[in-house]
This record gives structure tokens, C-alpha cells and sequence, in this order.
């Protein structure tokens, strides 16, 4: 008797539809449909609203006693927007006041990272009882192996895929999108396709029909500078990439990021779904658009340092994370690069207390040359949970700081540091 035929390799990437608006709508199902974008402070104005209408139910609450965007002030950012308002050009990072002039009659909400934090493990444990092959990539995304399990070979993973949007939109009320692919690549791009609540399912003989004709940016792993490299060279599709030969992307590239881009443009991708995967540290940072000066540019310098230290501390909360080590990134002119970090005595996640300290490292950091990338990091972490399981002694300010270590020594009484503060 011959051995059985091995199951063709089938992964998903299931996303959940604007996920903390979604959170959000449960809460208020009379904003249902129209534009809304979460952001700005925690709960305070929610618990305005809330103490106002004492003698209503949540989801009786006038729609016009909600407050809007145009009325925010500010330097927040948006971390979610339903799909109405997405239809206005606001999206995820984008700056409140900026958001404000495109769609001025949002209804804006406080985020709550808490009641997020709540559905994120109850969609991922309805998953799980399912399929239980399952790689966490975020509060409101994850990588599924349908290969061996039940259902998961019908149609192409479609009926499997169906049974999970099911079970999880009968638990919470919640919709979310599937891709499901050979690999974690496809699978990832396929979850945009048909969005939202949708599925759609990509096979390797897919990939000239599907894949090639979609923009490169929607490799994940491609950004901004290295599409407008692409474009640079005429080329604007992933079918175009997948015409290069692999010498020419390795020259253009460098060898590992051209034997990467060769690869991820014909589909390819065997990267394993890791069940267990704690990061080591959460980071943001942006390149300029033009080289900055610490003081011609201060201004410029300051705010883009603030709203990395804010997006940073949304990730953290996102995610559930407190740490303890804020280090920042310089990467000047010359493509020269310093980092610079310090560990402090109790885990944070507050965006004021991450940018004093990385205000405190950027201090000791060399500022003589422009500048063409900024990062913020935060290492040493802990869940949340565990860290107040811990119940840290708090000393005072003047007791948080002691140096844990310093990627390069030199710079330290620039007298430049410092002028961005």
C-alpha cells in the first residue's frame, strides 16, 4: 500500500475588520455606519459623555451628544477608523488635526486598550479551539495552519475559514477577513482582497493572475523608500519585480534584500507559523523626506520625536506590553548610525515618561551632522499583567535612572545634545 499523498501546505491570515472601531460599535451600536475615528486621550470624554446621560443605556444615547473631530485640538494620532471613514483618506497613524480637515464630522472616541486587549484573546481562543496551529502577530491579526486540520483543504480552506468567521462573529459580535495561501506572504495579501468580512483564497497557479498585477507596496516588507527605488526604475507592479533578474535586483538591493524581493515576487515564502513568539523590544521610527538640522529644524526635529514616543507607547498598550528600557536610534547624512539607551527602575508605557527618558538618552547622543532617520525603542518587557502581578516599589523620579548600557560611548558633552529639548 502506498504512503498517503501529503496534504498541500495551506496557511491563512485572518484580520479583523477595523477592530477597535468594531470594539467601539459594540459598545455604541447607534454609530453604526457613519464616520468614526478612535484616538486623542483614554476615556475621559467618553466618561463625560457617559455621567451626562447617567439614566440611559450606552446604545440610547443621542448620536449628536458624541464629540466630533473637527472640534479635537491637539497632537494626538488616529489609531483605528471605521471603514466609513476610512472612505475620506483617514486612516491608522495619521495625525488628529490633519484627520479633522478631510472628515471634520467624524465622531471621534477615546481608545481603551483594555476592552481591546479583552476581545483580542477571546477571537484568538475561539481560533484555537478550531485550529490550533496559531501564530499571534498582533492584538487583531494572526496566521492559522489549515494544512492538517479538519475542513481546512475544502475548497481551497474556504469552508474551514467560513466555520472560524462564524464562530468567532456568534461570540462577539465581531467580523473578520481571511486569506488563506500557500504560504504566510499570499495569505497576508489575500486577507486584504475582500475586505471587510470577506475570504479569499489564493493557490500557487494564482500568483501570475492574482499577485502580479497588484503594486509592489502590497509586499509586505516593501516600504516607501524601497518602492520609490522601484518606481525609480519603472517599476510599479509585482509583476514587473518578478521580471527582474535575481543579479540585477541583488546589485540594485543589495544580495539580501534582492534575493528577498526575487523571491516574494513569484510567491515564495517558507517562513514556519511560530506558536510562540514574545518580542524582544517594540520600536518606531521614520526617515525624512530631506535631511534635518538639530537646530535649524527643532521644531520639525521635536514633533516628530513626540508623536514617535506616542505611537510607541500606543503599540505598548496595544499589545499589552510595559518596559523598562527606552533607547533611541540616529542614523545621520552619511548613513552613519548611533543608538543610545537607559534602563530605569519600573516598567512604563506612558507616552510622557517614554519621551522624557529617550529625551534623557538623545541627550548623550552626538547631534554635529543632519539627520535622516529617528527611532524610539523599548526593551526589557514585560505584560502588562505580570508587571503589576510584580508590584514594582516606586522610589521617586531621581531613583528611575541608572545607565544599564550605551551602544557608542562617544558624543557625550556635544554641545549640541540636547537642543531638540
Amino acid at each position: 500500500m502506498s504512503a498517503a499523498t501529503p496534504a498541500i501546505r495551506r496557511i491563512a491570515h485572518l484580520d479583523m475588520d477595523a477592530f477597535y472601531a468594531s470594539v467601539e460599535l459594540l459598545r455604541y451600536p447607534q454609530l453604526k455606519g457613519l464616520p468614526v475615528v478612535i484616538g486623542g486621550g483614554r476615556r475621559a470624554l467618553d466618561d463625560a459623555l457617559r455621567a451626562q446621560y447617567a439614566e440611559l443605556p450606552l446604545h440610547e444615547i443621542p448620536v449628536a451628544a458624541f464629540p466630533l473631530l473637527k472640534d479635537y485640538t491637539g497632537r494626538g494620532v488616529i489609531t483605528t477608523a471605521t471603514y466609513a471613514a476610512r472612505q475620506f483618506g483617514v486612516g491608522s497613524a495619521m495625525g488628529m488635526m490633519k484627520a479633522a480637515k478631510l472628515c471634520p464630522q467624524a465622531i471621534l472616541l477615546p481608545v481603551d486598550f483594555a476592552q481591546y486587549r479583552h476581545y483580542s484573546q477571546r477571537f484568538k481562543a475561539i481560533i484555537t479551539d478550531i485550529a490550533p496551529l496559531m501564530e499571534n502577530r498582533g492584538v487583531d491579526e494572526v496566521y492559522i495552519d489549515f494544512t492538517d486540520v479538519p475542513g481546512g483543504q475544502r475548497e481551497g480552506g474556504r469552508v474551514l475559514a467560513r466555520l472560524i468567521q462564524k464562530a468567532i462573529f456568534d461570540d462577539t459580535g465581531l467580523t473578520c477577513s481571511v486569506g488563506v495561501a500557500p504560504n504566510k506572504l499570499l495569505a497576508k495579501m489575500a486577507s486584504e482582497f475582500n475586505k471587510p468580512n470577506g475570504i479569499a483564497i489564493v493557490y500557487e497557479s494564482d500568483v501570475e493572475t492574482m499577485i502580479w498585477p497588484l503594486a509592489c507596496r502590497k509586499i509586505n516588507g516593501i516600504g516607501p523608500k524601497a518602492d520609490a527605488k522601484l518606481k525609480g526604475h519603472g517599476i510599479e507592479t509585482i509583476g514587473q519585480l518578478a521580471a527582474k533578474d535575481l543579479q540585477w535586483l541583488m546589485d540594485t538591493f543589495g544580495q539580501r534584500t534582492g534575493a528577498w524581493m526575487f523571491d516574494a515576487a513569484r510567491g515564495r515564502d517558507d517562513r514556519p507559523i511560530v506558536l510562540e513568539s514574545e518580542p524582544v523590544s517594540i520600536s518606531r521610527e521614520t526617515s525624512f523626506e530631506r535631511d534635518l538640522h538639530a537646530v535649524r529644524d527643532k521644531a520639525e526635529l521635536g514633533a516628530i520625536f513626540t508623536r514617535l514616543c506616542e505611537q510607541l507607547a500606543d503599540d505598548l498598550q496595544r499589545k499589552g506590553y510595559v518596559g523598562k528600557t527606552v533607547g533611541i536610534k540616529l542614523k545621520y547624512e552619511d548613513f552613519t548610525a548611533v543608538t543610545r539607551d537607559i534602563t530605569i527602575a519600573h516598567h512604563i508605557a506612558d507616552a510622557k515618561e517614554i519621551r522624557r527618558v529617550a529625551g534623557l538618552c538623545l541627550k548623550r547622543a552626538p547631534l554635529h551632522k543632519r539627520l535622516r532617520l529617528l527611532g524610539v525603542r523599548m526593551g526589557t518587557l514585560l505584560s502588562a499583567e505580570d508587571a503589576q502581578a510584580l508590584n514594582f516599589k516606586q522610589n521617586g523620579p531621581s531613583g528611575h535612572m541608572n545607565t544599564a548600557r550605551e551602544a557608542i560611548d562617544s558624543g557625550a558633552n556635544d554641545p549640541l545634545t540636547g537642543q531638540l529639548f
